[in-house]
């Protein structure tokens, strides 16, 4: 008789060979500082982790970023805007080390360093996901004449990596971009509420499928939370009942 546990630990030896050889001829680049990392097998140098500021308690209760003390329920922001998401979480706050690394991602195709993001977000937000139950993660599209020039959308590889580890289902043809829009990082929040205006649809084909319950969007970068809200707007109209959101970054707002 085949001894099956054998079988297993040969397996588990012969991808361990496999792996190794792959970092050896392909060794992994930090996200932050772009150089070999050191030691080998890790996702970060050490030195780049600590550049990189995590989100941590308290937080504001819609959005999830940093506020100034647990009395304080929204942040500036959620406190201004009405949101029509149910709530968001994000892995980092978007300081210096965090906006080289997400343009580099955006930019330079660096998808690789979309490994470190996703394995940490999984992580740290796994049970926060079995709260929310979601039926499927959407990524935030991006205009296809960006995709074209890009060759990706970098919020679909994220939700990709995401979904792989949750075992969650992903949508990337539910919501599409029907406008061009100007990159939002120059503009002001109520000219960036104005840019994105009918930036976002449904896909025809969503007609013909059952709508889920409840949604996870992904996205590399909340700032304003305007992106986020213009794609809620449009999953509620559909039909979707509960929609949360997750990021890599969050912009600072106190």
């Amino acid at each position: 008789m085949t001894d099956i546990r054998g079988i297993r630990i040969i397996k588990e030896a012969a991808s361990s060979l496999t792996a190794s050889a792959v970092d050896l001829l392909f060794p992994r680049r930090c996200p932050v500082c772009g150089e070999i990392v050191e030691p080998a097998g890790q996702w970060i140098c050490p030195s780049c982790l600590v550049l990189l500021s995590p989100v941590k308690p308290p937080a504001c209760q819609k959005c999830g970023k940093e506020v100034v003390g647990e009395e304080t329920e929204y942040c500036s922001d959620c406190s201004r805007h009405r949101r029509s998401f149910a709530s968001g979480r994000a892995l980092f706050n978007y300081n210096e080390a965090a906006r080289g690394s997400m343009a580099a991602i955006k930019y330079k195709n660096k998808r690789e360093y979309l490994d470190f993001y996703s394995g940490t977000m999984a992580y740290r937000f796994g049970k926060q996901i079995k709260m929310w139950n979601p039926d499927v993660l959407i990524p935030v599209p991006v205009h296809p004449s960006r995709r074209r020039q890009r060759g990706y959308n970098q919020a679909e590889e994220l939700a990709r990596r995401l979904g792989k580890q949750w075992g969650i289902p992903l949508d990337s043809r539910i919501l599409i971009r029907n406008k061009k829009t100007m990159p939002q990082r120059d503009l002001t929040p109520k000219e960036r509420l104005k840019n994105l205006q009918q930036a976002f649809g449904l896909h025809p084909s969503c007609c013909r499928k059952a709508v889920p319950r409840c949604v996870v969007l992904i996205d590399d970068i909340y700032t304003t939370g305007s992106t986020i809200e213009a794609c809620t707007q449009v999953l509620k109209a559909a039909g979707v009942e509960e929609i949360h959101f997750l990021t890599i970054c969050i912009g600072c707002g106190k």
